[in-house]
């Protein structure tokens, strides 16, 4: 009887040990349904917008499932980011459709015509007919007002949410923005992080009233990037933000601290949020001396404008090829600059 234990005792040994390899066998390598589908995938990798898995987004959903805290080091979070995966969103108003996005299409648009959309008040058919598609009519007031900046943000952000790309970044139509500078930065993170970046316009947080239900107001303090040098979001942070920044939950959300658009995505941000602002000096508005930038830097700054500071046109110092008269905000010259092929930039004379 014994022996005959010992016996089923064996067999049922040699019995685990085998499952139990075949069971580490397949975690290891899958099954072959789910290889096939895995090349099937990769085989296909190429014609998708979205970006591939990599192993930074199997980290990240490791550290959401499990709660693990991972450090991904910088040098190989946004490998390989493409044009393709930007979303930028340009805000102007019908008196500026001329003047000031005619700038734009001429210089800057022109290179990343296809990632570019721009929210304005009303309807053009001259710029329609440019822009396609790209034009979107927000029927948001034409008032510099808060709640008219509210709305146009509010358009420009469901806007990015469905076109299912990774990166949402908003300019002003004073804005130029150097789109490779662009990718450089963003490279440095990943769209599955929670990355709030631009440039404040304080040295200090901001301080507002905010209401409550009760009409009771309390102060809080925060961080935001100032619209008018640019500032970008993260896929992942964009979609945490939805609840308050969606539709005419921006305008509510807003009026929790009666401060403008630029304002309300910092407070969402970091008070209703936790998250909290990456300051760049790479984004710049026409609130500073831009006549302080240096030649050789202005490649390397992700946004620069032009206006007028102080009762005096602000704009960078740069020497031809256009003089100040036919080029006041400098954007041309520095497209020139950036781009020597472009058709209408002056070509250097050959002996």
């Amino acid at each position: 009887m014994c022996r005959q234990r010992r016996l089923v005792r064996a067999i049922w040994g040699v019995t685990l040990l085998l499952v139990s390899m075949v069971f580490l066998s397949v975690r290891r390598h899958g099954s072959p349904g789910a290889v096939k589908n895995q090349r099937s995938r990769e085989g296909t990798a190429g014609d998708s917008k979205q970006p591939e898995t990599t192993l930074v987004d199997v980290m990240d959903r490791i550290g959401r499932d499990e709660k693990l805290k991972v450090h991904v080091p910088h040098s190989i979070v946004g490998k390989g980011l493409a044009l393709r995966e930007l979303f930028i969103a340009v805000k102007t108003t019908r008196k500026f459709h001329q003047s000031r996005m005619g700038l734009l299409l001429l210089t800057w648009i022109s290179r990343v015509k296809e990632q570019t959309y721009v929210f304005t008040d009303e309807d053009d058919d001259e710029l329609e007919g440019k822009l396609g598609d790209h034009l979107v009519f927000t029927n948001c007031s034409s008032e510099y007002s808060h709640p008219a900046l509210s709305c146009k943000m509010a358009a420009e952000f469901d806007a990015f949410l469905a076109s299912g790309l990774s990166w949402f970044c908003h300019l002003d139509d004073d804005n130029y923005l150097n789109p490779q500078a662009l990718l450089k930065l963003l490279s440095s993170y990943s769209p599955d992080q929670d990355i709030y970046i631009g440039k404040p316009s304080l040295n200090r947080p901001i301080r507002a009233s905010e209401t409550s239900p009760n009409n009771q107001t309390k102060s809080v303090y925060f961080w935001f990037a100032t619209g008018g040098a640019g500032f970008c979001i993260s896929r992942k942070l964009a979609t945490k933000m939805a609840p308050w920044a969606s539709g005419s939950n921006f305008l509510i959300t807003s009026q929790l601290i009666r401060l403008p658009d630029d304002c309300t995505v910092g407070y969402i941000v970091e008070c209703k949020l936790g998250g909290r602002l990456l300051a760049s000096n790479l984004f710049h508005s026409h609130l500073e001396n831009l006549q302080l930038m240096q030649k050789d830097q202005l490649s390397k700054q992700v946004t620069l404008s032009y206006g007028i500071f102080e009762k005096k046109l602000n704009a960078i110092k740069l020497a031809g090829p256009f003089s100040q008269h036919d080029d006041p905000s400098r954007f041309r010259s520095l497209h020139c600059v950036l781009y020597p092929d472009t058709s209408w930039c002056p070509q250097p004379v050959t002996q």
